[in-house]
């Protein structure tokens, strides 16, 4: 490095002031003992809080980690400005676009992708005068920032989903930097990076912020790299012993077996160990011990042919002469096997959805009709009572209707019984889809519900039938819908459990691909599949997952089957993480329900022979002794720290999605919304 800055200094020099030179040697200097460590462009600093800010409101640059001497810096630039050398470096002083933590707990907008509904109260006044004072654009250079890792308290990421990710840099001071959108993916890559300069660990009381601490245990992380206790990288040891000794300290010791045994075993092979290990470490989460267990070895798949639909006859004939329903085990199992011929669906939905009870008499449930007509016209005149006045008091309610209002429009149009402009099962629709906001004041109304209403309120075709039935639906699903989206994260962490036991190629294909989350498949799981059958396929799914046969989270075997049949297509045409999700997107409308649902059932019969199955993946399929499987409570795991080795699974999705119209539900990016596919038929 020196001889090179002579020789720059010797061949510059010549032709320069004295003050010049000096000035010029300082930046060379500078430069020298200056490397960029990490680097990654389509960094955007969205300027606007709208949900569709204009371009000029998007700021285009790169960010960089810098390694400066024995500090290390984190710096954004604009990308229009990144040749300049004068930039904004962060002081101790509140800079142009940030706030104190406390003020921010997103960056004041939801994204685009986002399921879950924005409705919120707002004042009437704060409506009628946001933007009536234009504002100056702030020169883009201005955003620039420049932060030394020592002063970094905390990094927030975005919510797990379906758009561009977003990190928020907090500073020890509770400075919030402008959140920082990576339009083209590299969040994970980012922090990865950082995990060689700090310690991130998961806070216990907000699973989306990053604690940053410093490396001063490195001499002893060190040691134990060197003897190879604990992971590849072993940068986090100390955060992990802080959040958890036991499990740090005896999953650490739990290697020093396997540390003896292959030194006793050197015949055997070196490096063996490594592979098994990876295996096991792939189908559990580290959240324990760790589990030294070999893959499953898997049985051959049977073969599994459905049945004809269950007839109005086989129906009469497990009824006794009350109408009390017998043999409810076998009646479930012909359900299943075979799903419902479309004149009975009209009666046994009621039952599948619990609106009728299985062992209730034909006048008890004439009884439960009238009491339920009574409630649900009182909770619907709740709502229709409110005056233009009333409501203009109550951004709440608006913000329900003005929801509603939209997907209605555009819910299942291409059937006959919504389609055409004064269609009255749009207004029934809007009517239960509005009254059942008064039924879950918690929940709401979220942007999907409609999808699952539509079906049963064209079965149905009764106003109060269809509520009662869509809340029968929704005790199944309304977690799906819940804000803090934990019943997504987690139902798509199983599905990757069964992934990875099913198939680990495939698992391997699609983490290399950067699809490993599986984000892909979360328009499927949380609308059970809506989108992707025909709609008279669906109504078949539905009822045969309603049974609850032979598993309670037997939809995520359905999910199973439609990657075991897409296999070859996606690991055989070189697809990267767009191609694969435009693939799946494409996908809509083109499957065969039969032949899905005949290799879920396949792929639980498998896994329910296999004697070696995980004790987790037993769990998930109710096959374990003893414990009953657990498809939708909200179990809290214990925060974990981030290392190297684990920052490329900390994410839900780091996926790329530009910005969409209104709040439909879109996987697949584009490269222009103009060639955005709709999603609704």
């Amino acid at each position: 490095m020196y001889s090179e800055l002579h020789a720059i200094i010797v061949c510059c020099g010549g032709g320069m002031g004295g003050l010049a030179f000096v000035a010029f040697s300082v930046l060379i200097v500078h430069s020298l003992l200056s490397q960029v460590a990490f680097e990654k462009d389509g960094v955007y600093l969205h300027t606007s809080a709208k949900r569709h800010p204009d371009q000029d409101s998007l700021i285009p640059g790169v960010i960089r980690i810098i390694e400066k001497g024995s500090d290390t810096l984190l710096q954004w630039t604009p990308i229009e400005e990144s040749s300049d050398p004068a930039q904004i470096v962060y002081t101790k002083k509140e800079p142009v676009g940030c706030q104190t933590e406390e003020e921010l707990f997103d960056p004041g907008y939801e994204p685009d992708w986002a399921v879950i509904s924005t409705v919120g109260t707002r004042s009437r006044v704060q409506e009628e005068t946001d933007g009536s004072v234009p504002k100056s654009p702030i020169p883009r250079g201005q955003w620039a920032f420049t932060l030394s890792l020592s002063d970094l308290k905390s990094i927030r990421k975005s919510k797990p989903g379906l758009g561009w990710s977003y990190l928020i840099f907090i500073t020890k001071d509770g400075i919030s930097i402008q959140a920082l959108h990576f339009h083209r993916g590299g969040t994970k890559a980012l922090l990865k990076a950082l995990c060689k300069y700090v310690i991130l660990a998961t806070s216990p009381k907000d699973s989306r912020l990053y604690l940053v601490y410093t490396h001063d245990s490195y001499a002893l992380s060190h040691s134990f790299d060197e003897l190879q206790l604990f992971d590849d990288s072993s940068s986090n040891l100390v955060s992990r012993f802080l959040q958890d000794p036991y499990a740090a300290t005896f999953g650490g010791f739990s290697k020093v077996t396997n540390f003896f045994r292959g030194a006793l075993h050197h015949e055997d092979g070196v490096g063996q160990h490594s592979q098994g290990d990876a295996a096991a470490a792939n189908v559990e989460d580290e959240t324990g011990f760790e589990v030294i267990t070999c893959q499953a070895q898997l049985g051959e798949r049977p073969s599994v042919q459905r049945e004809a639909p269950v007839t109005e006859q086989e129906w009469e004939q497990h009824l006794d002469p009350d109408g009390r329903v017998k043999d409810l085990t076998g009646l479930r199992r012909k359900i299943f096997a075979g799903g419902l011929s479309m004149a009975l669906r009209k009666e046994a939905w009621k039952y599948l959805l619990s609106y009728y009870a299985w062992d209730n008499t034909s006048e008890e449930n004439k009884a439960q009709v009238r009491r339920k007509t009574d409630e649900y016209f009182r909770m619907k005149l709740q709502w229709k009572s409110v005056s233009e006045e009333q409501e203009q008091r109550n951004s709440l309610l608006r913000g329900y209707r003005s929801l509603i209002e939209r997907d209605v429009s555009r819910t299942d149009r291409n059937n006959k019984f919504y389609e055409g402009s004064e269609n009255p099962g749009l207004v029934l629709l809007n009517d239960v889809l509005m009254t059942y906001c008064m039924y879950n004041f918690d929940l709401g109304y979220v942007q999907g519900m409609s999808d699952l209403l539509s079906p049963i309120l064209y079965i149905t075709q009764n106003e109060v039938d269809a509520f009662w039935c869509f809340c029968g639906f929704m005790e199944l699903v309304h977690r799906n819908f819940e804000e803090s989206q934990e019943s997504m994260k987690r139902q798509l962490s199983q599905l990757t459990l069964l992934l990875r036991v099913l198939d680990p190629p495939l698992c391997d294909f699609l983490d290399s691909k950067e699809s490993g989350t599986l984000c892909f498949c979360f328009r499927w799981i949380l609308i059970w599949f809506k989108r992707e059958f025909a709609f008279s396929e669906i109504l078949q799914l539905w009822e045969v997952l309603w049974t609850g046969l032979p598993c309670p989270n037997f939809h995520l075997l359905v999910a199973c089957g439609i990657l075991d049949a897409e296999r070859q297509a996606l690991m055989n045409s070189g697809f990267g993480f767009s191609e694969i999700l435009k693939h799946i997107n494409e996908l809509t409308m083109k499957m065969s329900v039969e032949d899905i649902l005949c290799r879920a059932e396949a792929i639980y019969r498998q896994l329910a022979t296999t004697p070696d199955l995980p004790r987790n993946v037993q769990e998930l399929l109710g096959l374990s002794e003893g414990k009953s499987p657990t498809p939708s409570t909200d179990t809290a795991s214990s925060p974990q720290p981030l290392s190297p080795s684990q920052a490329q699974e900390m994410e839900l999705t780091d996926s790329v999605s530009p910005s969409l119209p209104d709040s439909s539900i879109e996987i697949l990016p584009t490269e222009d919304a103009s060639t955005s596919q709709s999603l609704t038929p």
